[in-house]
């Protein structure tokens, strides 16, 4: 009896120190060493709840895993930040060598490799996996979990030459794959994997499936979350373009106001460059066909070359922006704009709206320079016909802004073959200034000046006209009164014609510079002015010094120009006339020999003898 009794009481401390292994949470493997002296049935009973207790404490540790996992992901807004931290996670639970993660992609039928962890090839880690083929595959293509623990030998799924290659450069063995699906939707495969055998238990598996659910979730989430701050950005920028548009409309409102009020004031073209600045900042500048600035603001820098323009449209070339201001077939003018930045549509639209008012605004001008010319036209016409009483032709000429009774010079222009008349008139009105009277009579242009050299006055003039066009032009006077306006005018168109004829197009002179051809066209012409105009210089030193240069030269020319048979005839040394024509070259100038001076002199010469016959 005291064996059994002893026996009992080894069982009972047996089964206590079980017990209280079990209580303490103790692994398996310390149970199972001091289930060694108890009961079978207590040992038995003790190693199933230690295993158990295990499998519990494994899975609540998974579980604890898989919410700090969620609660990590919920942090992350970024895809490619929320697929790295579950491969790391997945790792970590596991105790694998590596993991990873593919995505599906539609377009190429296959999966890609989109996360690793561990993993030391790049050939692993750019590689597509075939639906159907290697693990991941058949995990794809079946949609559920699988596992291997010696992949080179396992004959479930399709081997690759690609796959393989990859798998055997990361040196991988055991493999187990489980798939990413939202709402039935295959999404990509999750993977661990060993580079030694290893077997997978179920356990492992479920934790890796739920990973890969919550991946599939907070996959679906992130990129919920990015299509939703994508959709906010399209948004945004959505409501940028319609608040642009509606600044583009209201700016548009008030450059239409603007340009109305202009042209229903009758504004100039000053005032519409300054209302383009007011409109877009910077500056504006007109340019008309000849290149002359019509009107610029302050600080206005206007291109020197520029790309061609002629669509109606906005040119852009640097920082500045060309238009041109043209009408269906005739072209105005150039508006550049500069200085304000970068001009969207709407400014561009400005822009162009300005060149339109600017066209009707240049139009309107032009109406209006028509109308007062052709009203100077008919008071040129009144003065040059003599019409009516030479009081009412005072007044007339005063009312057109023109004072007849102080000296005056007429001017008649004349342009080239089929030259514009209209375009002439309005060109000299510019050249000759305030109190001029220009008008077109008979073809030509006649302007009555304030002044009283008529040859200054003819040169002037051919020269500001001529950078327009070859103009020729005559002059006549000093003039007072109204009665000398027809003699004149007859004169003048006769100069212009012996310009003309001469070769001297484009010029400017009065009758009297023209030499003996003045002599033929003048209305009364002044043989002695002619004379001491020609040979003056030569008269004055002889005078001076008691010479006879004049002698000389009137001997040499007789001579054939011979100096020798001039100093035949003068009776002097050839040295001497040799002397006395280098003095006449001196005074008479460098060309005094060339034949039309040189047919000057003659003439001169023998108009001055006449001059002296009784």
């Amino acid at each position: 009896m005291g064996g059994v009794a002893r026996a009992a009481e080894e069982s009972d401390d047996g089964a206590l120190r079980l017990l209280a292994l079990l209580a303490e949470g103790a692994p398996v493997a310390d149970v199972a060493a001091a289930a060694g002296t108890a009961d079978e049935q207590v040992r038995e009973l003790a190693l199933r709840v230690a295993s158990a207790r295990e499998v519990h404490r494994r899975r609540e540790a998974g579980l604890s895993a898989l919410l700090e996992t969620a609660r990590a992901l919920a942090s992350e807004s970024d895809t490619g930040q929320v697929l790295d931290a579950i491969v790391r996670r997945a790792r970590a639970l596991l105790g694998t060598d590596l993991t990873y993660l593919t995505l599906h992609d539609p377009e190429h039928g296959d999966t890609y490799m989109r996360a690793t962890d561990g993993s030391v090839s790049a050939a692993f880690q750019s590689v597509r996996l075939e639906l159907g083929a290697g693990l991941g595959g058949l995990v794809a293509s079946t949609r559920k979990p699988y596992w291997t623990a010696d992949y080179w030998h396992d004959e479930r799924f399709r081997h690759t030459s690609d796959i393989d290659g990859a798998v055997s450069e990361e040196g991988i063995i055991a493999i187990c794959g489980t798939p990413l699906l939202v709402e039935n939707d295959f999404v990509g495969v999750l993977f661990a994997a060993n580079r030694s055998p290893r077997p997978f238990t179920r356990e492992e598996v479920g934790l890796l499936g739920n990973l890969a659910t919550l991946a599939a979730v907070t996959l679906v989430q992130t990129r919920a979350l990015a299509d939703a701050e994508s959709a906010l950005a399209a948004l945004s920028e959505a409501h940028e373009t319609v608040r642009q548009y509606a600044d583009g409309i209201e700016r548009a409102a008030a450059a239409h106001d603007r340009f109305a009020s202009l042209v229903l004031g009758g504004g100039s073209v000053d005032d519409l460059t300054h209302a383009v600045v007011e409109l877009l900042g910077g500056w504006a500048a007109l340019v008309d066909e000849d290149g002359a600035v019509r009107s610029a603001t302050p600080g206005a820098v206007v291109p020197e070359v520029f790309p061609e323009l002629g669509s109606g449209r906005v040119v852009e070339s640097g920082d500045v922006y060309g238009l041109a201001v043209a009408t269906a077939d005739e072209r105005l003018a150039t508006l550049f704009v500069g200085g304000a930045g970068e001009l969207g549509d709407a400014d561009r639209r400005t822009v162009e709206r300005a060149g339109v008012v600017t066209a009707l605004v240049l139009l309107f001008e032009r109406q209006a320079a028509d109308a007062r010319q052709s009203a100077r036209n008919r008071v040129v016409s009144e003065l040059v016909g003599a019409r009516g009483p030479a009081e009412d032709r005072v007044q007339l000429a005063r009312s057109a802004g023109t004072d007849v009774e102080s000296p005056y010079c007429l001017l008649v222009l004349r342009g080239d073959v089929g030259a514009s008349t209209r375009a002439l008139a309005l060109s000299a009105t510019a050249a000759t200034g305030e109190g001029a009277l220009v008008g077109a009579h008979d073809g030509d242009v006649v302007a009555l000046v304030p002044g009283t050299d008529p040859d200054a006055l003819a040169r002037t003039v051919a020269s500001r006209v001529g950078r327009r066009g070859e103009v020729t032009v005559s002059g006549v006077g000093p003039l007072t009164g109204v009665d000398a306006v027809p003699g004149a005018h007859e004169e003048a168109v006769r100069t212009v014609a012996a310009l003309v004829a001469l070769g001297h197009r484009g010029r400017g002179a009065a009758a009297t510079h023209l030499g003996f051809a003045g002599l033929i066209v003048g209305a009364d012409p002044d043989v002695a002015a002619y004379v001491a105009r020609e040979l003056g210089p030569l008269l004055d030193y002889d005078e001076r010094r008691g010479t006879d240069l004049v002698g000389t030269l009137g001997a040499w020319f007789e001579a054939g120009r011979s100096p020798r048979h001039a100093a035949t005839g003068l009776h002097v040394h050839v040295n001497t006339v040799a002397q006395r024509l280098e003095r006449i070259g001196a005074l008479l100038g460098s060309d005094w020999q060339e034949p039309e001076r040189s047919l000057e002199l003659q003439l001169a010469l023998r108009m001055r003898r006449l001059l002296a016959t009784p």
